[in-house]
C-alpha cells in the first residue's frame, strides 16, 4: 500500500471523520487516498479558513481535528490556525505538502523549513522522509496533540514519499497517560478550602467537556464556592446560577476586578492561569498572589511558572472536582455574605441597558434579543474585537451552550468556526457574531457552508471600523484617527450572493425580536446585518460622536 493510504487508515483509527482543506498538488496522492475513503474532504476557500475550523471542530468536541494544506503560501495563510491551536491548547494536526526529497534544501519552488517556520508555535513539526515511518509518527502526532496541555503539531509531507511502499498494518493508537490524584492531596486542597472565607473558584478550557461542567457544578454546590470563568469558557458554569462569579476577561470592569481582589483563596482548576485569565497578572498578582493560590493542572508546565503557588498540583482537574464534591460543607455566614456580595456585582453587570446613539444601531440590543430567542443549546462562535463584549457580559450561558471564541485573539475565526460547529454538530444552531473587519477577512466561507449543507447564522456589526483598535487609538492619540476606517459592500447583497438568506436591522427599527426570529427560523446559512453604531462601540466603551 501507498504512505498516503497508510496516512488514511491512521486518521480513521483515530476517529477523524473529516478533514478540512484547500488542495494542491504537494498531497495530490494523499487527497486520491481519501477518495471514497469515508472520511468527509471539506474543501474550504482559503487554508486560513481551513484551520480555523479545524480549530472550532477541537473546541467543539475535545477531540483531534485535521486539516490539510499544500506547501509555501498554503502553509503560511494556515499558520494562523497552528498559532491559535497553540494558544487555545486545542488538538489539532495539520498536514503539509512539502517538495519532493530530492529537491529539500535547494530553495526551490515553495519551498519551507516547516520546522523552523512553524516549531516555535506547534507541540511537534515531523518532516517524514520514509514512508515506513508512519505507523511510528502518526500515533506520536496524535498522541503528543491531546498530551498535558493539547496544542498543534504538524506534519511536512514530501510529495514524493506519499507514494512510498509501505507494510500493510494494523494501525496503532497511542493511549494517553493519566494523572493521578491521592486522597492526600484532596485532603490538603480541602483543607486550604475550609480555612477561608473568601474562596473564588476559577476554571478553565480544561473542564470544558460535558464531565468537566457537571464536575463544576457539584463540587461548587457541594462546597459552597463562587465560580469565575475564563476568557472565552463562559459556557462551562450557568451565568444565572447565584454562585457565579463573572467572566475573566479583556475589559472586565473596575467594580468586578475590585469585588474579586477581596479573595483571600483564589482555586484555579483546569486553567493555565494565562494573562487574559488572571486580569493582566493582578488576579492573583504576579509574582507574589495576595491570595492563598491552589493550582490544578493537567501538565506541570504553568504550575508555578509565573506566580508563587502555594499548593500546585499536577491531575485531571475533573477527578479533582469529582473527589472534592463528595465532601459537602455547611459553610458560615460570612462566607455566605461573600457569596451574595459578588454575585450581586456580577448581577448589577448583566442588566442590559440600551443606548440611543444617534450614528446607528446599539448592537447590544441585537444580542440581547438573541439571548432570549435562540435555541437554549445554540452554539455560540465570537470572532475577535468589541463586538463580543456584549456576548460575554449580558448573554447568560450555561453548559447546555457552546462557545466558542479565539483565546489568541486573530480575527477571521467567526464564519469558518460556526461552518464548522454546524457541520460538526448539525442539529444544533450555530451562531457567530462577527465585526466587518472579521467578516471580509474568512467570509467567503458561507461559499464552503453551501456546499456542505451547513446552517451557520452570521451576525455581522457593520460600524465601518476596526473597532478594537480605534478604542485604543482615541485613548492614545484622541482627535487623530488613522488607518482604521473601513469602506465595505452592501452586506445584504454580499450574503444573497453566495445564495445565504439575508436580514438586515438598522436604527430605528421597531421590531427587532421579529426580524431576529426570522433570521434564526431560516433555513441554511442566513446572514443578519446590523448598521451599527460606532459611538456604541462595545458594552462598556463609548467614543465620541
Amino acid at each position: 500500500m501507498r504512505a498516503a493510504d497508510t496516512i488514511v487508515q491512521s486518521l480513521k483509527a483515530h476517529g477523524i471523520k473529516r478533514v478540512y482543506c484547500v488542495p494542491g498538488e504537494s498531497y495530490l496522492t494523499l487527497l486520491d487516498a481519501l477518495h471514497e475513503s469515508g472520511i468527509d474532504v471539506v474543501v474550504c476557500r482559503h487554508e486560513g479558513g481551513a484551520g480555523f475550523m479545524a480549530c472550532a471542530e477541537a473546541k467543539l468536541t475535545g477531540e483531534p481535528a485535521v486539516f490539510m494544506v499544500s506547501r509555501g503560501p498554503g502553509a503560511t495563510n494556515a499558520s494562523i490556525a497552528v498559532h491559535m491551536a497553540d494558544q487555545d491548547g486545542l488538538p489539532v494536526i495539520l498536514l503539509v505538502g512539502q517538495v519532493a526529497r530530492e529537491e529539500r534544501t535547494r530553495g526551490v519552488f515553495q519551498e519551507v523549513d516547516y520546522e523552523r517556520f512553524l516549531g516555535s508555535m506547534a507541540k511537534g513539526v515531523f518532516e517524514i522522509t520514509d514512508g515506513r515511518k508512519l505507523h511510528e509518527i502518526l500515533p506520536r502526532s496524535f498522541r503528543l496533540a491531546q498530551q498535558g496541555i493539547p496544542g498543534p503539531v504538524v506534519l511536512s509531507l514530501p510529495e514524493d514519499m506519499l507514494d512510498d511502499p509501505v507494510d500493510e498494518k494494523e494501525p496503532v493508537v497511542f493511549p494517553l497517560a493519566t494523572v493521578g490524584v491521592s486522597a492526600s492531596d484532596l485532603a490538603r486542597i480541602q483543607q486550604v478550602i475550609d480555612t477561608s472565607e473568601r474562596p473564588v473558584l476559577v476554571v478553565g478550557g480544561a473542564l470544558r467537556s460535558a464531565a468537566g461542567k457537571a464536575a463544576i457544578k457539584r463540587f461548587a454546590e457541594a462546597q459552597r464556592l463562587p465560580v469565575a470563568v475564563t476568557w472565552k469558557n463562559q459556557e462551562i458554569f450557568d451565568n444565572a446560577s447565584p454562585l457565579y462569579a463573572g467572566h475573566l476577561g479583556f475589559g472586565a470592569l473596575a467594580a468586578h476586578r475590585k469585588a474579586l481582589q477581596e479573595a483571600d483563596l483564589i482555586l484555579a482548576i483546569g486553567t493555565r492561569l494565562g494573562d487574559v485569565a488572571s486580569l493582566g497578572y493582578t488576579f492573583p498578582e504576579c509574582p507574589a498572589p495576595k491570595q492563598t493560590l491552589v493550582h490544578v493542572y493537567p501538565d506541570g508546565k504553568p504550575i508555578g511558572h509565573v506566580f508563587r503557588t502555594d499548593l500546585g498540583l499536577i491531575a485531571d482537574p475533573v477527578a479533582v472536582l469529582a473527589g472534592l464534591a463528595q465532601s459537602p460543607r455547611v459553610v458560615s455566614a460570612g462566607r455566605e455574605a461573600w457569596i451574595s456580595s459578588l454575585n450581586g456585582v456580577v448581577r448589577d453587570l448583566q442588566v442590559y441597558k440600551p443606548v440611543d446613539a444617534p450614528d446607528g444601531m446599539d448592537f447590544g440590543v441585537v444580542v440581547e434579543s438573541l439571548s432570549r430567542l435562540a435555541p437554549k443549546d445554540a452554539i455560540v462562535v465570537t470572532d475577535a474585537g468589541n463586538i463580543s463584549t456584549w456576548v460575554h457580559r449580558h448573554w447568560k450561558m450555561t453548559p447546555e451552550n457552546t462557545l466558542i471564541g479565539g483565546i489568541v485573539g486573530a480575527m477571521g475565526l467567526g464564519v469558518p468556526g460556526a461552518v464548522a460547529a454546524s457541520i460538526s454538530d448539525p442539529k444544533r444552531t450555530a451562531i457567530c457574531f462577527v465585526g466587518d473587519g472579521g467578516v471580509l477577512m474568512t467570509g467567503q466561507e458561507i461559499a464552503t457552508a453551501m456546499a456542505s449543507g451547513a446552517a451557520p447564522k452570521i451576525v455581522i456589526s457593520n460600524n465601518g471600523i476596526y473597532g478594537t483598535i480605534r478604542t485604543h487609538q482615541e485613548r492614545e492619540f484622541p482627535g487623530r484617527i488613522s488607518g482604521t476606517d473601513l469602506k465595505n459592500p452592501d452586506f445584504d447583497d454580499w450574503a444573497k450572493s453566495f445564495g445565504a438568506a439575508s436580514f438586515s436591522i438598522a436604527r430605528g427599527d421597531n421590531d427587532v425580536d421579529g426580524t431576529v426570529s426570522a433570521f434564526l427560523a431560516a433555513p441554511g446559512p442566513a446572514v443578519l446585518h446590523v448598521r451599527s453604531s460606532r459611538i456604541a462601540l462595545s458594552s462598556n466603551v463609548q467614543l465620541k460622536s
